[in-house]
């Protein structure tokens, strides 16, 4: 048996024992299986999400390892700098950080434990990477932004300020966010509910993608809910509503939606130049 297959089994007997009502208190023995599945998970070993036939699933047996953290830790003190605050898991461990590259500015960068932050990295702050959540090797996570619990975000990804990228505890969710690689998201976008960015795609600032909106893609001339196609260009309209005209207000209903279209010349220029400007410039 391999480590995962190990390491899977142990924590599917722990979720067992804990359904059953047989396990109401961590032990030392309880305590070493957890902590070895967030090592696991801080070391790319282990994955919330994984791409089978093309398709995310989450992996229900690690989601079940988050929860497991919760329910069998207890809450305990911990210090960071001046500061002592209270948690079930501590932050985690930076130092390997500047070892691969990877930048976390003061005063407001939290990597909670479980996380996995790549190579080559930009955390700005303040900025927040919750438990199971997977940063790629040189994505940046800018100023005001939270990476929920096991969200999945690819390599050379750009999340701008001010953007929620949603997880699978508060509320719970079936499967996390996944960002796919090379995805730029401007400033104050929302991401939520299991929704899927393919790779290469370019989101305008303040755009919610969401299952419960649809996406209508121009270039397939189809509508989509909870995914939004490889390399397009997308951004928030208005799309009339089935209610129509009514007594309270004047004229039609509208309610949200995505429309996505092909990239254009100027839009992958206008990113290749940021990411120009991050490799080779002072900042961010």
């Amino acid at each position: 048996m391999d480590q995962d297959s190990d390491l899977r089994a142990r924590i599917e007997r722990l979720w067992a024992r804990r359904e059953a009502g047989e396990l109401d208190a961590s032990g030392l023995e309880e305590l070493s299986v957890l902590d070895e599945f967030l090592t696991a998970l801080e070391r790319d070993e282990i994955r919330a999400a994984e791409r089978v036939d093309g398709e995310w699933r989450a992996r229900g047996w690690v989601k079940h390892g988050i929860l497991l953290n919760f329910a069998l830790r207890e809450i305990s003190g911990y210090e960071y700098g001046d500061t002592t605050y209270n948690d079930v898991v501590p932050l985690a461990e930076t130092a390997e950080f500047r070892e691969r590259g990877t930048r976390n500015t003061p005063d407001g960068t939290v990597v909670r434990r479980g996380a996995r932050v790549g190579a080559d990295a930009i955390l700005m702050s303040p900025s927040f990477v919750n438990v199971g959540a997977r940063v790629g090797d040189g994505s940046l996570v800018d100023s005001c932004t939270t990476v929920g619990s096991c969200a999945q975000v690819g390599a050379n990804v750009k999340l701008g300020a001010n953007t929620l990228i949603g997880g699978v505890l508060e509320p719970v969710e079936d499967a996390p966010v996944v960002i796919e690689d090379g995805v730029s998201l401007g400033a104050g976008c929302r991401v939520t509910s299991g929704f899927v960015v393919g790779e290469d795609s370019v989101v305008a600032e303040n755009t919610l993608l969401t299952p419960r909106l649809p996406v209508y893609d121009l270039v397939e001339e189809t509508v989509q809910y909870g995914r939004l196609p490889p390399e397009r260009r997308a951004f928030a309209r208005y799309v009339e509503s089935s209610i129509g005209e009514h007594e309270l207000f004047e004229g039609g209903a509208y309610k949200p939606a995505v429309v996505a279209t092909e990239l254009g010349r100027e839009t992958l220029a206008a990113t290749e130049r940021e990411q120009t400007l991050r490799e080779s410039g002072p900042t961010p």
